[in-house]
């Protein structure tokens, strides 16, 4: 589709104003009614002057972009190979005509067709010299050309300012007046800078949100965006699917594979209830422990460098970006597993007191997981200053005692953590050398050094961290 605009809007500031290198002005603004701006008598009132779109193409996009730019004050004009048989498929105000006559009314085309009918353009290239053409085209699928289609686009019409843009709005979402429940960002890139800002111009007068995208070799990337599917899904899916295997394979080890080595006790029961019921909140505790453990090693990383301008390394980056799917992973687990434990607990009174214990504690618990899970959504983030987002999303945990096992792992954890570090090879060659009783530092650096007081009748090989 061809998009044409016009010069003046309505007393405002001149919109789409071409330069005088790249972009040549049109000869005149059509009025709906097909009289030129200008014309007639000077003492006759006259109507002002309305922006002219033209719009190539006569699909399910461009009639609901004719709609939408007719409810924000355009006149619109549509350009088709059979105007005849498309004329009745847009309101009456519309102008439905040539591809020629469309052209020759704007000077910014949208243009609406696919890849494999530019054809058509060769015919139109004299018309569309010094215009902007705005190509708002999809492929099919990933890497299906070797240049994207606004590449191809500008080396086909050289004389004309390729634009890309629009390609992430569906026909759905253009026809809503507001649409709150679809995204409104417009991705716009184009080699000049100009005809950009003109059309992010166009953009916000069409009630959408632009963002400039730079020049038009980010096309390629404007053209993945509607064919990917969850593309920020993939490492916190596998993450979860990885840990719930390792913990019910563990559990599956030691609770039926064990007993029934050991003493011939078949427990394979337990595999579709009491198993899955284990492995679900401990792979959703994990799930939330990287959530907060991404932002401490963000932390560590600037405290290390004494900055926070410094680049993140691409797999912290990634895992920083990757927070809120794994925080909502953990919370559809831990959903799954209060159902779980409802169904699996029944009435035994003796344990009434734990049982009720661990369902309360799980309750609250997913209720503090829910209200993580809720400050997530777009809808309701937007709706809290960062100082209540970072107090939920943040400080609220700090009110929540964990269960008594949770403490009492806290230590041999933190003496795991240490026996693991102390491994590493490059401390563990430095602590070597330490207990053999060289010093590390440059007075006696290779020097070694008699014991200095009670370690003096202590062998540096039995001083040993355990």
């Amino acid at each position: 589709m061809t998009t044409t605009v016009a010069l003046e809007d309505q007393g405002r500031s001149p919109l789409f104003l071409p330069s005088s290198h790249q972009l040549r002005p049109a000869a005149a603004c059509f009025l709906p009614n097909g009289a030129k701006s200008g014309a007639g008598d000077p003492e006759t009132p006259r109507r002002p002057p309305r922006s002219t779109v033209a719009v190539l193409g006569s699909g399910d996009f461009s009639k609901c972009l004719a709609v939408r730019l007719l409810r924000c004050g355009f006149h619109v004009v549509v350009g088709s190979r059979h105007p005849e048989a498309a004329a009745p498929s847009f309101p009456h105000v519309v102008d439905v005509t040539h591809h020629q006559d469309a052209v020759a009314k704007a000077g910014v085309v949208f243009l609406a067709i696919r890849r494999e009918h530019y054809s058509v353009l060769w015919d139109l290239k004299h018309l569309l010299e010094g215009k902007i053409v705005v190509d708002v085209s999809n492929n099919r699928r990933l890497n299906q050309f070797p240049e994207s289609n606004a590449e191809y686009l500008a080396a086909l019409l050289p004389d004309s300012v390729a634009v890309k843009g629009f390609n992430v709005i569906s026909a759905w979402a253009m026809q809503q007046s507001c649409p709150k429940d679809a995204s409104t960002r417009v991705f716009i890139c184009s080699d000049s800078v100009e005809a950009r800002h003109q059309v992010m111009e166009l953009a916000r007068r069409l009630h959408f949100l632009p963002v400039d995208m730079g020049p038009l070799s980010s096309s390629r990337d404007i053209e993945d965006i509607p064919l990917q599917l969850f593309p920020g899904w993939k490492g916190p899916v596998l993450a979860a699917v990885a840990l719930s295997i390792f913990f019910f394979a563990y559990s599956f080890v030691r609770d039926v594979v064990h007993p029934y080595v050991k003493h011939k006790q078949s427990d394979f029961y337990k595999i579709p209830m009491e198993l899955v019921n284990r492995t679900l909140p401990t792979v959703a505790i994990t799930l939330l422990a990287l959530v907060y453990l991404a932002g401490q090693l963000a932390a560590a990383h600037q405290l290390y460098y004494g900055t926070k301008y410094r680049h993140f390394p691409h797999w912290l980056e990634g895992w920083l970006q990757s927070r809120k799917q794994l925080g909502l992973l953990s919370f559809f687990l831990a959903a799954v597993h209060v159902v779980h434990a409802n169904v699996e607990n029944a009435w035994n009174e003796e344990e009434v007191w734990r049982v009720e214990m661990y369902v309360s504690f799980g309750i609250m618990s997913l209720g503090l997981l829910s209200l993580l899970a809720i400050t997530s959504i777009p809808s309701v983030h937007s709706t809290l200053n960062w100082r209540e987002f970072s107090f939920i999303q943040e400080d609220a945990y700090r009110f929540y005692l964990p269960p008594g096992f949770v403490v009492a792992s806290a230590l041999p954890v933190c003496v795991l953590l240490g026996k693991a570090l102390m491994l590493l090879p490059c401390v563990a060659r430095k602590l070597h050398g330490i207990r053999r009783g060289l010093d590390g530092g440059r007075r006696h650096r290779g020097r070694r050094l008699e014991p200095v007081g009670s370690a003096a009748h202590v062998s540096p090989e039995r001083v040993t961290v355990m």
